[in-house]
């Protein structure tokens, strides 16, 4: 089992920087692939990107792309999310979430979730 706790939210401009950090517990981090998703009330949840168990391979959803990285420190067993160039469409819940079976974009696919951290981009 893994808890994961996320920060690094906040309020930022349009086209500025945040990275969110997921510290999680439990020896078993470097099994999971871990996941980044965001939400927004009223709307779906939305995949942004995974990052292989090594860290090896990140992949992305296409509305990220280019923007976003997800790195991870296995020592320090925390996973990371770089977001540049932030649009206000950005704006959301984000939440690191581990997946024990393997690399996927389904949310059914993660068996643990952090509580998320806020992330506001203003025009």
């Amino acid at each position: 089992q893994v808890q994961l706790v996320e920060s690094g939210g906040g309020l930022v401009q349009a086209g500025g920087s945040l990275r969110l950090s997921c510290a999680a517990s439990g020896r078993t981090f470097t099994s999971y692939v871990m996941g980044w998703f965001r939400h927004t009330p009223g709307k779906e949840r939305e995949f942004v990107g995974y990052i292989t168990s090594s860290g090896g391979r990140a992949y992305y959803d296409d509305s990220v792309k280019g923007r976003f990285t997800i790195s991870r420190d296995n020592a320090k067993n925390t996973v990371y999310l770089q977001m540049n160039s932030l649009k206000p469409e950005d704006t959301a819940g984000y939440y690191c979430a581990a997946a024990p079976y393997g690399a996927t974009r389904e949310a059914n696919g993660y068996g643990y979730w952090g509580r998320g951290t806020q992330v506001t981009v203003s025009a």
